[in-house]
This record gives C-alpha cells, structure tokens and sequence, in this order.
C-alpha cells in the first residue's frame, strides 16, 4: 500500500523532534526544563480572595459534616441489624 503525502513529517516537525531528543540525553538540562514549566505554572496560579477562601472553607465543613453523619448513621443501622441477625453476645 503506497504512502500518502499527508503521512510523511514535515522539515519542522523532523527539526523540532531532533532538538527534542538532543535535550532529553542531557539529565541537567531536563532538569532546568522542568524548574522553568514549574516556575511558569505558578504564574499562571489565581489566588481567591478572602471571601473566596471563607466560602470554599464552609462549603467543604459542610460537605464533610453531611458524609460523617451519612456515615454514622448507616454504621449504627447496620450495627442493629447484625445485633439482630446475630444475637446478642452474652
């Protein structure tokens, strides 16, 4: 089956891929790569502001006392229903 034109890798992409490579053998400069995408990354980071913060701090303490009580309360049905099925230990 023939190739198509459309499958064959431009000039740049062929360039781009060699420089990739060339980088990837050097472990110090992997390592500065990574530092400056973590230092770029953290440009891109919004902080809330304080009514943002409060907000999202109560909506997690109220999510998280709901799933307790969820939790509680399933424990102690399925606690009766084993003292049911099971008897009560003497």
């Amino acid at each position: 089956m023939a190739r198509k034109v459309i499958d064959e890798p431009s000039e740049e992409v062929v360039e781009s891929a060699k420089k990739e490579r060339a980088a990837r053998r050097n472990p110090f400069a992997r390592i500065v790569l990574f530092v400056k995408q973590v230092f770029q990354e953290l440009k891109k980071v919004v902080t809330p502001t304080r009514k943002e913060l409060l907000s999202y701090t109560a909506v997690v303490l109220v999510f998280v006392i709901i799933m307790m009580a969820l939790v509680s309360g399933l424990d102690a049905v399925f606690a009766w229903l084993a003292l049911i099925v099971f008897g009560n230990p003497v």
